[in-house]
């Protein structure tokens, strides 16, 4: 069972009463100024902290004339948990040892060199160097318990370090792995869409495959691009290229493959991370439409009210079958990360028609209401293949 330490004022509270119980035994009504002193001593401890060498200072009279030494251990103490000065230590400790023994002023104490000297000398220094001792003590063991922090603060930022080195060793792992499985295939499937292109006849199979081409290269461009960010992940911070923008809507909108209407009406000053957040929403949701609805078509609107920014992607009813397609849903469980972490909100849901539905909810503050720009309607527009 740990014992908790005395809160400080109860603690001032004790000590100074313990001093004054100390006076009082070495009370004599004949002497005034050595109960002065010893009161002087006794509540001069509450400075002992802040002041330990005038606190020792202040109780030195008291055990020179009144014979009270209490005050003037405890002020050593603080003194000795206090100061690096050994110098200093000593001189006090040794002012405190012959303040206890020495005859002045009252003849009736014992001569020093007779037992009863040696023995009130003896219990002086034993008195003393206890003081002393301990208080030393105390400074070690916060010193100790400095260095402990400080260790267990290195220990960390030693793990902390180690565990960047294995991420970015994972990284690099797993940057050539797509670089040397995933960014292979894709190029060949831009190849054979390519010759697919050139070799076919038919007008609808033509435009399939030039849409399955150019996804194709925009899909290498975003690998090559991921595939720099992870090997340069724990090595040294790199000067990365531009992050998508609210101004990149409209080609995203034009080439994703889907009939849909872009409308917008947001602030100019929207912070980059909301502006980012909004094209990743509108680009997972418009190639999940792509995937998961052929023939739907899609509506995406971005607004400011309130305070809040609203980016909803509604599609309608697919027209055809869905071919079937690898559905893990990280895509919403990376938007939903995203809007949580910005301090908004992702749902979803299937509509009245049987499309469905994404609504992006993000609170933007210090922004004015300047519209960005509302553009057309009519977003691109191919078959998918």
């Amino acid at each position: 069972m740990t014992l908790r330490p005395l809160p400080a004022a109860l603690l001032n509270v004790v000590l100074i009463g313990l001093a004054l119980l100390d006076a009082w035994v070495h009370f004599d009504a004949d002497e005034w100024l050595g109960n002065v002193c010893a009161s002087i001593a006794a509540f001069a401890l509450v400075l002992r902290h802040r002041l330990p060498l005038p606190t020792l200072l202040l109780a030195l009279p008291a055990v020179l004339v009144a014979d009270a030494l209490f005050a003037a251990l405890v002020a050593l103490y603080s003194l000795a948990s206090s100061t690096r000065r050994h110098v200093l230590l000593s001189l006090g400790a040794l002012a405190v040892v012959a303040g206890g023994i020495a005859p002045w002023p009252s003849p009736r104490r014992a001569d020093l060199w007779s037992a009863a000297g040696l023995t009130a000398a003896g219990h002086a220094l034993a008195a003393v160097t206890a003081a002393a001792l301990l208080g030393r003590l105390v400074q070690a063991r916060r010193d100790l318990s400095a260095r402990i922090a400080e260790v267990s603060e290195a220990r960390d930022h030693e793990r902390l370090l180690l565990s960047r080195t294995v991420l970015a060793k994972e990284r690099a792992q797993l940057a050539g792995e797509m670089h040397d499985v995933v960014s292979h295939q894709v190029g060949l499937i831009t190849v054979r869409a390519g010759a697919l292109q050139v070799g076919s006849r038919d007008p609808a199979v033509k435009e399939a495959a030039a849409t399955i081409r150019r996804l194709s290269v925009q899909t290498l461009d975003e690998l090559r691009y991921m595939v720099g960010v992870l090997r340069a992940s724990g090595s040294r911070p790199t000067e990365l290229t531009p992050q998508p923008s609210l101004a990149d809507l409209q080609h995203l909108v034009s080439g994703s493959g889907v009939e849909a209407e872009l409308h917008t009406d947001v602030p100019d000053d929207l912070p980059p991370a909301v502006q980012r957040a909004v094209y990743r929403t509108v680009q997972e949701a418009l190639v999940n439409v792509r995937k998961h609805a052929p023939g739907a078509t899609a509506t995406v609107r971005i607004h400011h009210e309130g305070g809040t920014l609203h980016a909803t992607v509604t599609n309608t009813a697919p027209t055809r079958s869905a071919p079937p397609l690898p559905n893990a849903s990280y895509g919403l469980v990376g938007l939903r990360e995203r809007a949580e972490f910005l301090g908004g909100t992702v749902n979803s849901g299937p509509t009245a028609e049987g499309g469905y539905e994404l609504r992006l909810r993000l609170p933007v503050s210090g922004t004015s209401r300047t519209s960005l720009r509302s553009a057309p309607p009519g977003g691109g527009r191919c078959d998918r293949g």
